[in-house]
């Protein structure tokens, strides 16, 4: 028998109880056991933090949103932060611990569910000597050596009906609003839910825009009689020669992207004289039920997975080749940031429709 561990990692998205399921099932038709890691590889020193999945334990969750085994954001299993009595920090070095702490397991092989920074994580086992198969999760889209990553589409749906929701307020009080969307380094959810709810302005790390013609833009459209209009702004988004709009966190210290959308709407009723409101849908955009379609994948991912162990196939990550599901290796996953191509088709779509990348 095999003793299969799954780990869920970095930020949540819909779809990974969907690839919990489909691991756990795959795993229990071959005979094997399948024993999830709480909130990432905590278990790793704490052999308490498993849970066993069996088919009660997965049974009815492929279409619920979040991770039945918990997630962890920045959490790194390789180094250990250890405060000293002077109130300094000292960073341990406990990688042989980790890998020590899986064999005392009892695991065979190990699905990472993650995005960049799980797959990294994931590769660092793998090359210390873990049987790792990696599943590509990321709202974000942009893990490279998969066509698409599982929990995007539903966010791409969740920011197109939110987008839309805001025409007729706009059209109704004559205003411009600012929404901005998730998307640290790579604009594909601002870029394809703009696209289909049809914004006026979609601005994405990728094109760094210029405020004037931007607002050149919404001036044209207001001598035209269309007297509001919708703005979309990766977080990521930044101007020309500029950098990106930083925030705090609320409880720390710790400086994260966020607030574009002020400072654009800020901009632009300084430019225009237009009245002006912003909306930030943070993590509505990885909440919820994930779409069919995100369900599909993530099972398909995960049974995937398996086939990979059972192949004796490790160090890869299993990716959307359309139509088929493939392995690569953890090395190109990892390799680069898989932005928004500039010679995309999508972006060749929003400028025949008019749509102003802030150029």
């Amino acid at each position: 028998m095999k003793r299969i561990g799954i780990s869920t990692g970095g930020g949540d998205a819909p779809g990974l109880n969907a690839v919990i399921r489909a691991v756990t099932l795959a795993s229990i038709r071959r005979g094997w056991e399948v024993v999830g890691l709480l909130r990432g590889y905590g278990a790793f020193f704490d052999p308490n933090q498993i849970r066993i999945l069996d088919r009660p334990a997965v049974r009815g969750t492929t279409h619920l949103g979040g991770t039945i085994l918990g997630t962890r954001s920045g959490a790194y299993p390789f180094e250990r932060r250890v405060e000293q009595d002077d109130g300094s920090v000292v960073v341990e070095d406990v990688t042989e611990e980790a890998v020590e702490g899986f064999h005392r397991l009892g695991l065979d092989a190990l699905v990472a569910v993650g995005g960049d920074g799980s797959m990294r994580l994931a590769l660092k086992l793998h090359q210390h000597g873990i049987p790792v198969v990696g599943v590509p999760k990321t709202i974000d889209n942009d893990l490279a050596g998969t066509n698409v990553t599982f929990g995007f589409h539903t966010a791409v749906d969740v920011a197109t009906a939110a987008i839309e929701r805001l025409h007729s307020t706009a059209e109704a009080h004559d205003r411009i609003f600012v929404v901005e969307l998730m998307g640290r380094y790579a604009g594909w959810i601002a870029l394809f839910a703009g696209v289909a709810a049809t914004a006026q302005v979609i601005l994405i790390p990728e094109i760094p825009y210029d405020i004037e013609e931007v607002c050149d833009h919404l001036m044209a459209r207001e001598r035209r009689g269309r007297h509001w209009a919708v703005v979309v702004a990766a977080e990521g988004a930044r101007p020309v020669g500029g950098d990106f709009t930083w925030s705090k966190r609320i409880g720390g210290q710790t400086e994260s992207l966020g607030g574009v959308a002020e400072r654009v709407a800020t901009q632009i009723h300084e430019r225009t004289g237009k009245e002006t409101r912003t909306v930030t849908l943070g993590h509505l955009q990885r909440g919820g039920q994930p779409i069919p379609y995100d369900r599909l994948i993530a099972l398909r991912f995960g049974a995937a997975a398996v086939r990979q162990i059972e192949e004796g196939e490790f160090g890869v990550m299993v990716s959307l080749d359309p139509p088929t599901v493939r392995a690569v290796p953890l090395e190109l996953a990892v390799s680069r940031m898989k932005s928004v191509p500039l010679e995309a088709d999508v972006v060749a779509t929003a400028r025949d429709l008019g749509i102003c990348l802030g150029e």
